[in-house]
């Protein structure tokens, strides 16, 4: 079993690669670098890199969230994205019409993975991230 984290462990950069699969159609990379900044409140985290894809030129990505002291994860607008299982396991968001079950592994921290299967209409792929803490 995984350690318990919490908001500290995550603060600092860290370094991301993460692949894209579809249902249907080709699959996509992205590399990047995920920033986690202290804030009196929590964190910030700030996520920016390249999304290649196959065809297509490679482009800037780009995203953010706001973390609690509790691991809460909002977007950055401030509605509640999920919460962060502090051992690793899974949480569950519905994005009316689509489901997005995420699953934390820690155990091989301080690399750790998110797994995402987001299913519905609009959307149908699963998104694996892995953080390796940025030297």
């Amino acid at each position: 079993m995984s350690t318990e984290r919490c908001l500290a462990d995550f603060i600092g950069a860290w370094d991301i690669t993460r692949k894209i699969v579809p249902a249907h159609g080709p699959s996509a990379e992205f590399a990047g670098q995920g920033v986690w900044t202290p804030t009196t409140t929590g964190a910030e985290y700030a996520e920016t890199g390249v999304l290649t894809m196959p065809g297509a030129t490679p482009m800037t990505a780009e995203r953010r969230y706001v973390w609690g002291q509790d691991l809460s994860v909002h977007f950055d607008d401030g509605r509640f994205f999920h919460r962060v299982p502090a051992f690793g396991g899974t949480a569950t968001h519905f994005c009316d019409p689509d489901t997005y079950d995420v699953e934390y592994d820690f155990e091989g921290w301080p690399t750790f993975t998110v797994s995402y299967a987001v299913h519905g209409p609009r959307k149908d792929y699963v998104m694996r991230s892995t953080y390796c803490r940025a030297q």
